[in-house]
């Protein structure tokens, strides 16, 4: 009996130090036994995420969520040290002849390194095994969170200068809007490829470690997901409204997108359709569509088709992110923003992007402008007609004493601002996206 317990305590400590090193050390997808980290993960969401019902808005439901990280790194940690302790108490079993002192063995030697026995009889390469267990999995830890903290920085980059771009919360018709109203839409092509990239970073991160999917963002109303979701429906949205003008970047970013949005469905053991038909159902619908074709209608938007006409391909490119763009953000809680589906933990309201007021500074009438006045020899007035500028010889210098007299010839006439003056390609101003 002792030995088998024994060989149960070695597969034990063999199973777990496997899964410090590949959630730690070894950047892959997690896999089989691999997997328990997962677990983990999920227990702790599920509890953070019961919590929430005692809150009513969703800032103080993601307030509640914002911790749900660091504490299961946390209880991964804890998990582990449990397992190890169990794992080191059977094989002790042979020299202690009981369990309960065999775990008690085990735990006093874990934390100590081995310079304490408190159970029995000592056996000195399992008590020293032990201690130096712990000591390589809390310097592993060490080093794990730097790079974990990397990841998250640089996810969140991109997702903070979105604001300006796709409002708060971020969504698709809103980038394609205030790209048209500020003038910018030339920037479209670096944005798209600038999120390709993003989306490689991503995908490779968050499958390597799924931890990094309970981190959320600094702000209440941010969300990696929604950022993403944004970019994919504004570039979904272009090639199927302009399909002549739109770069050829907006395909590859839509192509990275829900090809990093699949690797984490994947990652989480989701079975999801690799290749869905262009005809597969969608939860957006028609109607919701047509209305945003509306609002870029009446912002000027740039477009080769009708939302009849341009239905079928955005359709067709939606089919590829929504169900798992909508499962995560259910599972993440993430903001209520249209096109993002329902929530089961949070209200049925959706939560629209408030674009900023157009403002400008207020010019009155008589505003004077800043004259040039040329200081110089001035031609002696006549008293028959107007003054009639004599140019002197080209390297005449004017004295110190030489002033512009009453009669000195002014500067530009003064302009005054006409209504129309205040903005336009000359003023040296973009309108405001709120100038619709």
């Amino acid at each position: 009996m002792s030995g088998l317990l024994f060989a149960v305590g070695v597969l034990v400590v063999v199973a777990t130090g496997a899964s410090v090193l590949f959630t730690m050390v070894l950047p892959r997808r997690p896999a089989g036994f691999e997997r328990v980290s997962l677990w983990v993960n999920r227990a702790v969401r599920v509890l953070f995420v019961a919590l929430t019902r005692l809150a009513r808005s969703y800032e103080a439901k993601d307030a509640i969520l914002a911790p749900v990280g660091p504490v299961a790194l946390v209880a991964q940690l804890l998990f582990w040290a449990a397992a190890f302790i169990v794992g080191y108490g059977l094989m002790l079993v042979p020299t202690t002849h009981d369990v309960a002192e065999g775990l008690q063995q085990a735990l006093g030697s874990f934390f100590t390194v081995g310079a304490i026995h408190p159970g029995g009889t000592e056996y000195l390469p399992v008590d020293v095994a032990a201690g130096a267990t712990w000591a390589v999995v809390v310097a592993l830890q060490i080093a794990y969170l730097p790079a974990l903290y990397s990841a998250f920085s640089q996810r969140e980059g991109l997702v903070a200068m979105l604001e300006g771009r796709a409002g708060v919360p971020a969504w698709g018709p809103e980038l394609l809007a205030r790209h048209q109203l500020v003038g910018i839409i030339d920037t479209l092509p670096e944005l798209y490829s600038a999120w390709e990239e993003w989306s490689a970073d991503v995908a490779e991160s968050h499958t390597t470690y799924p931890v990094l999917l309970l981190f959320r963002s600094p702000e209440p109303w941010y969300s990696w997901l929604l950022a993403l979701l944004a970019v994919l429906d504004g570039a979904a949205m272009h090639l199927a409204l302009s399909p002549a003008t739109a770069s050829s970047n907006a395909r590859l970013c839509l192509r990275m997108g829900f090809t990093a949005l699949d690797r984490i469905g994947t990652m989480l053991g989701w079975r999801l359709d690799p290749d869905p038909l262009p005809e597969a159902p969608v939860d957006l619908t028609y109607a919701e569509f047509e209305q945003a074709v509306q609002m870029l209608e009446g912002v000027g938007f740039p477009m080769e088709r009708t939302a009849e006409e341009a239905w079928p391909d955005f359709h067709g490119w939606r089919v590829n992110y929504e169900t798992v763009a909508y499962r995560l953000a259910d599972r993440l809680v993430v903001p209520p923003a249209p096109w993002s589906g329902s929530r089961r933990h949070v209200g049925p309201n959706i939560v629209e992007p408030r674009r900023p007021p157009h403002r400008r500074p207020a010019r009155s009438a008589d505003a004077s402008v800043p004259r040039t006045v040329l200081r110089g020899r001035r031609p002696a007035p006549s008293t028959t007609g107007p003054p009639e500028a004599t140019p002197g010889p080209p390297d005449a210098t004017p004295g110190p004493d030489a002033r512009p007299g009453p009669d000195a010839t002014p500067g530009p006439p003064e302009a005054t601002p006409g209504p129309e003056a205040t903005s336009g390609p000359g003023s040296g101003r973009l309108p405001d996206p709120g100038s619709a």
